[in-house]
């Protein structure tokens, strides 16, 4: 199964199996470990006149509410998509343009690097940027990440029709 086929798959199993009041839109995103499934909540009602600091507070509190009530079922759905799909399952919640993810998994990854990128991690480090040459490299791939959304969405796109291509193509 390519890997645009096993995102359905997985999308399609949790739109069907959570609850249909729980999320107004979810967003399912699948690597090679982990199924990350993000919930968008309906805004709760403000009074009017609210400062923006009192709205902040009032969606982390909703959204902390809605955490802590589906607890035990979103770790039962839990357990069954990780025997289903082989993957852990981490949940997070959106409200308001607020995001919290409750869980996620860290795993490490092995790199080789030269000595200028190596004084790059080094001065994030020196700086109080990060804590760690491992904490600057994550920064650096969020920075990255974060000011090339648009081309590594469009990346993700061309490697699904490769994928698709060398499904349709012979098999050896």
């Amino acid at each position: 199964m390519t890997t645009s086929e096993t995102l359905e798959v997985v999308r399609g199993w949790f739109h069907g199996r959570l609850p249909e009041e729980w999320f107004e839109d979810l967003e399912v995103t699948v690597d090679r470990e982990e199924v990350n499934v993000v919930g968008r909540l309906p805004e709760p009602k403000a009074s009017p006149g609210v400062s923006e600091t009192e709205r902040a507070a009032q969606l982390a509190g909703h959204i902390q509410r809605f955490r802590e009530e589906t607890r035990e079922q979103r770790m039962a759905i839990a357990r069954e998509a990780e025997q289903r799909f082989r993957h852990r399952v981490s949940w997070g919640a959106e409200c308001g343009g607020e995001r919290q993810m409750f869980t996620n998994l860290s795993v490490p990854v092995m790199t080789r690097l030269r000595q200028p990128e190596r004084r790059v991690l080094d001065t994030l480090v020196e700086a109080g940027v990060a804590r760690s040459r491992s904490d600057a490299l994550a920064w650096c791939v969020r920075l990255v990440g974060k000011n090339t959304d648009a081309w590594l969405e469009e990346l993700r796109t061309a490697l699904e029709h490769v994928e698709r291509a060398r499904a349709a193509g012979p098999r050896p």
